[in-house]
């Protein structure tokens, strides 16, 4: 206890050193130190401490003082779905939609990769041979599961998506994989493999995807969407993780709002600085950076690669994953480091870069280490002005370390997932730029295993902002449903 209010403190008094915006649409991002008015209080920032789980009573997170918790689809055992599927593991993006009598129908990704039998029904799967997909449960505001489904399957490497205003999830591959592409990472032979994959799928939220990929929209490493309502426009960031990734918008042929759902076909484009073609902004960045930025279009957005069934593809994985932002390159797109998660509020999209914010690399790939040298950045992109500013930039492991999904609250904190190798915490970022612990990570397996450095992801609140929902991302995902008088600490 003594050790983790001392790392909070320390993370208050380097808050200064990140970057942060003001004024205007951003709600007033603004560093502490700059902030700070004299006789100003500063917003509470809570010292968390060991909070039993209501499932079993055995402590699973710290959280501030007066919260609970549930988790729910433990899979470090089997779990069972009403549709008989053996739910996977590797939880990771989700959004959260009003369900019947009260519950809050959650739709959730699993990140699988590699080829093997799909789970679920394999006759209604897109690939039934790829291992990742969407699931569907109804629970209570407390994490007390009603029902469940299986409502996407035979797709690969579900990490983020995005909760659309019309009632759907957009889920997203994080992959090129697919039987015309060489092995990825791993290693592994995609030759199993029958379809294409790296594209965005819609998931109604009662009910299960057609499983049609919006192709126009991009065969590329996506990690998550935001869509902006105003202006019609669907922004998707990628994950990139050995060469520089880009952000990325699609304008769909027909009005989602109308017809309540995201048609294919429409136009992808990249985000360029203006006047500044290939700005490398995964680089450290000056105080309140700020970009006026332009559009570039991807005209050849979801390529399909030569091969011979049964055998090895002659495009490399690397090849596939650079072809869309190539193009982008070509026309001056700007360079980020590892984009992940998105979410959008009044007008801005905000958006994390994992590893943005150190030295400049100093090679456009590939970079075994990842792209970035850094400890992470938050932007924000003004839809309407049509303008990049900086959020936050973390100065060091200690008090940002790799953001990943991020969501907002209903008082516009930013809700930030940490995915690094130590000690993972979900943390805010207030409106005033204030940085502070929300929940950490103290899993024990039932081996006894240590798995507080397993990340979190997925993080959502219910409709009614009463409870933050978010997943641990690992083999044995779960599910956790935390709730607490969330005006008290700030968020």
């Amino acid at each position: 206890m003594p050790d983790l209010h001392r790392r909070t403190l320390l993370r208050g008094a380097a808050v200064a050193a990140g970057g942060a915006v003001l004024g205007g649409p951003f709600i007033g991002f603004v560093a502490r130190g700059e902030a700070g008015a004299v006789g100003r209080r500063p917003a509470p920032h809570p010292t968390l401490g060991p909070v039993p789980d209501l499932r079993d009573g055995k402590v699973r997170l710290h959280l501030p003082e007066g919260f609970q918790y549930r988790s729910f689809h433990d899979t470090e055992f089997p779990v069972t779905l009403d549709d008989g599927t053996r739910l996977p593991g590797r939880h990771d993006g989700m959004g959260a939609f009003r369900g019947p009598d009260g519950t809050v129908r959650l739709v959730r990704n699993h990140e699988v990769n590699n080829p093997g039998p799909a789970f679920g029904d394999a006759a209604a799967a897109y690939d039934p041979m790829a291992q990742g997909g969407t699931t569907t449960v109804e629970v209570t505001r407390h994490g007390e599961v009603r029902r469940s489904w299986t409502s996407l399957n035979g797709t690969m490497m579900n990490c983020s998506g995005g909760r659309m205003p019309w009632g759907s999830w957009i889920t997203c591959e994080e992959t090129v994989n697919g039987p015309d592409v060489g092995p990825d990472f791993t290693g592994t032979s995609n030759v199993p493999l029958t379809q294409p994959h790296g594209f965005v799928y819609e998931v109604p939220a009662d009910g299960r995807s057609d499983r049609a990929p919006i192709t126009a929209a991009g065969r590329f490493a996506h990690e998550s969407v935001a869509y902006d309502p105003r202006g019609g426009h669907l922004y998707l960031t990628e994950d990139n993780f050995g060469f520089p990734s880009g952000f990325y918008r699609y304008t769909p042929p027909v009005d989602p709002m109308r017809s309540g759902r995201l048609a294919d076909g429409g136009r992808l484009q990249m985000l360029a600085v203006r006047g500044r073609r290939n700005l490398n902004l995964a680089a450290a960045q000056r105080r309140h950076a700020t970009y006026p930025v332009q559009w570039v279009d991807i005209d050849d957005p979801a390529p399909r690669f030569p091969y011979t069934p049964g055998q090895t593809a002659p495009t490399t994985n690397d090849q596939a994953l650079t072809y869309v932002s190539r193009q982008g390159w070509d026309r001056g797109a700007a360079y980020f480091s590892r984009l992940e998660g998105s979410a959008y509020d009044d007008g801005v999209v905000y958006f994390t870069a994992t590893q943005g914010g150190g030295p400049a690399e100093t090679s456009t790939g590939p970079i075994a280490d990842g792209f970035g040298n850094g400890h992470g950045q938050v932007w924000a992109y003004d839809c309407r002005a049509e303008v990049l500013r900086l959020v936050y930039e973390s100065p060091g492991p200690d008090v940002l370390d790799f953001p990943d999904n991020v969501t907002t609250s209903p008082r516009g904190t930013l809700v930030v997932c940490e995915d690094n190798v130590d000690d993972n915490y979900v943390r805010g970022l207030t409106p005033r730029g204030e940085l502070f612990d929300i929940a950490l990570n103290r899993l024990v397996s039932s081996t006894g295993a240590d798995r507080s450095n397993d990340e979190f992801a997925g993080s959502t609140f219910s409709p009614d902002g009463h409870t933050l929902f978010v997943n641990i991302q690992a083999s044995r995902g779960m599910t956790f449903a935390i709730w607490g008088d969330w005006s008290r600490i700030g968020v």
